[in-house]
Formats: structure tokens, C-alpha cells, sequence
């Protein structure tokens, strides 16, 4: 069911109720006062007739020079019947309106009798032995009644009918800017990164364009990384899968020569190298794209715990890495709002990327620091061989290198500004004094109304 209709049904349904309601209060307070009428028409009659009675002679007399009783002319189908009390029982006509029932036995006052297969509403006057009734027909009234009935319901339908045509146009014009913004994103090409254009709507539907418009940039985002990662994977793996191809063939063309054992060990080594290192670069691949399309989840983390899981989670690739490493300011250690795995993870690539390019003689220190600004400072220098100004801008692009000749893939600090950059922090690359680099990571702490 269309929203149009909809809105016409509950609209009209509901109007069609109040207006029932209406008209049927209308309608009873209508009849009340109609019958109202008709009885006070009834005694205006009776009293008239005694008005009149009272100016002719003695009704006694007219009784006893008539046979029968007089014809009285009835006025707007009112009978009326004039009669003469002759002590408590007997009761004489002395004049009647012709075809009208016997009204002699109807009380006094108002009153509704049957007489025949016609049902009556009577009044009945006594003044002093002068006895006048008035009656009318019920069927009378309730014809007067569906008169009135029809007078008033048809122009209730006629209106009814108009009011809902009325709604049908005014809903649809009412509906018209929804229209065109369906409209205006049906012919939207994909890939369109361009922002809606203004659209003329009310205020009620401005936060549906604002919606619509932030879920198309977190469309057009989520797309943006979808070809990020793809270029970047195509473009890294592409060296890999040819050396693990090339090896392949060569261990394809020793296994054919007995002699060749060798060489077909040396073959297979080198092509499983080249797998492991698929797998390590779409990790960290995978890694960087759950860092860019997902919620931060506010956690809280120990930086001074996560930099000796660090040391040890790269001890497998350097065996003296324990050694190397000094760890500095531990009792300015103050707990960040950083997830733990995301810090050790940090910690980890920065701690393996000073390590790689420092000389093995050398020593890698860390420095924790507290800011006055609710922030950790924790920096990772080395005695390497350092960066220029325009390489410490490009450290952090992906798949940037600085020394082709040291193994590596240039994600590391990719993932470690991610992680950075998504919890409110900062990842900076410094010139030290001396030999190396300084990288610098700023992290917020957790204060105690955060942690609470």
C-alpha cells in the first residue's frame, strides 16, 4: 500500500468517524427538538380550540341539539376532538375532526396511544367539564423525521466525498518533495561522489536529505578504501606472486633432472618465502582496512604493559631485541584510551621498524612521557640512518619505503597512524640531535570520568 493511500485512508477514516459522530449528535438533538415542536404545536392547538370553546354558547347545549358530533376542520394534519365530562365516567363528543380516532379515553397531558394500525402522540386539556384533545400521526412525524434526516445527510456525503478528494490532492502535493528525492537519487550514476544538490523541502524532511546524504559519503568512503585496498594489493602483490611463480618453474624444471636436487630445495625455499610473505602483506592489509571502516571502541589500555608485549612479540625475529631495547619514564606511565591489541600492535610495527633500519651495534630506546595536555607521549628513537623533511612526510603513505634494500613491505607506519589518528591521537616522525629518527606517538589518557 502506497504511502499516499495511506495517509488518505487514516486521514478520511478518522474525519468519516469524527464527522459520524458529529452528525449523529446533530442529528438526535435535531429529532428531540423536532418532536419538541410538534408537541408544543399539539398544546398551542388545544389551547387555541379552548379559546375558541370558551366564546360559543354552552357545550351543553350543542350536545343536545346534535345527533352527532360536529365537524371540525383539521389544520396541518392536527386532529382535534372537543368533548363534554359528565361526572368521572361519562364522557361526550361534542366535536371531532373528521377521520381522527376516538380521543375521549386519552389522560391528560401528553401521551403516544395506538387506535386502530396508527400509533398517536395526543395532548389533552380539561377546563373545568370542557374536555380537548389534539393528536397527530407518529408516522407524520417520523416522515418529517427522514426528511430531515435526508436534507442533512446528503450534503454530510456530498461534503464527505469532496473533503477526501481534497485530501488526495493536498496529500500529493504534500508528498511532492519526497517524490523528487526519489527522483533525484534514481538518477544518480554510481560512483557519483558529488553531494545532493538543494532540494525545496520541508523541515520535517530535512533530516532524512541529512541522513541520506551522510550515509551516501559513507557510502562513497567505504568505496574509496574498497579501491584503496585493491590498488595497493594488486600493486604489492604483484612482485611476490612473480617470484613464487618463477620459483615454481624452476622447481617444475628440476624435479625433471635427478641431479637437480638442489636446486629444486633451494626453489621451494624461496617460493615459500614468497607465500609468507603474501600472508604478511595481507594482514597487514586486512588490518589497515578494519582500522578505517570500523567504530572506535572506547577501551582502556596499560602503554607501559604493551611496551614490554611489544618487545617480546618481536623477540621470534630479533633475538636480541630484549637487549637492545631500554625502556625509559615508567613511572610516568599513565593508562590511554587506546584498545590494547591496537597499542600493541602500534608499538610493535614502530618497535620493528627501528630495530630494521638501526644498526644491530645500537641501542633502541623508548621514552614514556607524560603531557600537560591529557596526553602519553611515547617515543621509539633509534641510531639509524634517519629521514629527510620530504621522507618523514611520505613514511606514513602506504607502501612507502625509504631503503628498498631492507626487507619490508611500508605498511607499518600506515597501521601505526591509523591507530593514532582513529583514537584522537597523533603519530609524529622527528629529526633527533644525533643519528636516527625519533617517532613519536600521542595518545589521550584515560581520565578517571572516562574510565568510570
Amino acid at each position: 500500500m502506497s504511502l499516499r493511500l495511506r495517509l488518505l485512508l487514516i486521514i478520511g477514516i478518522s474525519l468519516s468517524v469524527l464527522w459520524a459522530a458529529v452528525a449523529g449528535w446533530m442529528f438526535m438533538d435535531a429529532r428531540q427538538s423536532l418532536r419538541d415542536a410538534l408537541d408544543n404545536r399539539l398544546a398551542a392547538s388545544a389551547r387555541m380550540v379552548a379559546g375558541l370553546v370558551s366564546q360559543f354558547p354552552e357545550p351543553g347545549d350543542i350536545a343536545a341539539n346534535s345527533s352527532k358530533p360536529l365537524d371540525v376542520v383539521a389544520r396541518d394534519g392536527v386532529a382535534c376532538e372537543v368533548s363534554l365530562v359528565r361526572g368521572e365516567v361519562t364522557i361526550e363528543t361534542v366535536a371531532r375532526t373528521a377521520g381522527s380516532p376516538d380521543l375521549t379515553r386519552a389522560t391528560p397531558g401528553f401521551g403516544t396511544h395506538a387506535y386502530g394500525n396508527k400509533r398517536w402522540r395526543t395532548y389533552v386539556l380539561r377546563q373545568g367539564n370542557i374536555q380537548i384533545a389534539t393528536a397527530d400521526s407518529i408516522e407524520v412525524r417520523e416522515a418529517l423525521v427522514k426528511e430531515l434526516v435526508l436534507s442533512a445527510g446528503l450534503p454530510f456525503v456530498v461534503a464527505l466525498f469532496g473533503t477526501l478528494v481534497l485530501l488526495w490532492i493536498g496529500i500529493t502535493h504534500g508528498l511532492a518533495p519526497v517524490e523528487r528525492i526519489r527522483l533525484l537519487l534514481a538518477r544518480r550514476r554510481p560512483g557519483d561522489d558529488s553531494p545532493l544538490p538543494k532540494v525545496k523541502a520541508p523541515v520535517e524532511l530535512q533530516p532524512l536529505l541529512h541522513t541520506i546524504q551522510q550515509l551516501l559519503e559513507r557510502l562513497q568512503g567505504a568505496i574509496v578504501r574498497e579501491r584503496r585496498f585493491t590498488d595497493s594489493a594488486a600493486h604489492e602483490l604483484r612482485t611476490p606472486l612473480t617470484g613464487i611463480k618463477t620459483h615454481i618453474q624452476v622447481a617444475k624444471l628440476a624435479s625433471q633432472r635427478p641431479e637437480e636436487g638442489a636446486t629444486l630445495d633451494a626453489a621451494l625455499v624461496k617460493a615459500d618465502q614468497g607465500v609468507q610473505q603474501l600472508q604478511n602483506i595481507l594482514q597487514r592489509l586486512l588490518e589497515l582496512a578494519r582500522l578505517e571502516g570500523q567504530p572506535v571502541e572506547i577501551e582502556i589500555s596499560d602503554p607501559f604493559d604493551a611496551v614490554y608485549a611489544a618487545i617480546e612479540a618481536v623477540q621470534p625475529l630479533y633475538a636480541d631485541a630484549t637487549s637492545r631495547v631500554i625502556v625509559q619514564g615508567a613511572a610516568y606511565s599513565r593508562p590511554v584510551r587506546v584498545a590494547r591489541p591496537l597499542l600493541l600492535a602500534a608499538l610493535q610495527n614502530l618497535i620493528d621498524n627501528a630495530i630494521r633500519y638501526a644498526p644491530a651495534d645500537t641501542s633502541i630506546t623508548i621514552h614514556i612521557e607524560t603531557q600537560s595536555n591529557d596526553t602519553l607521549q611515547i617515543s621509539v628513537l633509534d641510531e639509524g640512518p634517519g629521514l629527510d623533511a620530504e621522507g618523514r612526510i611520505q613514511a606514513v603513505n602506504r607502501f612507502w619505503r625509504g631503503n628498498i634494500k631492507i626487507p619490508g613491505y611500508g605498511l607499518g607506519l600506515s597501521i601505526v597512524d591509523a591507530i593514532a589518528r582513529r583514537h584522537g591521537g597523533t603519530l609524529e616522525l622527528l629529526e633527533r640531535d644525533g643519528p636516527g629518527l625519533e617517532a613519536r606517538l600521542v595518545l589521550p589518557l584515560a581520565l578517571k570520568t572516562t574510565a568510570s
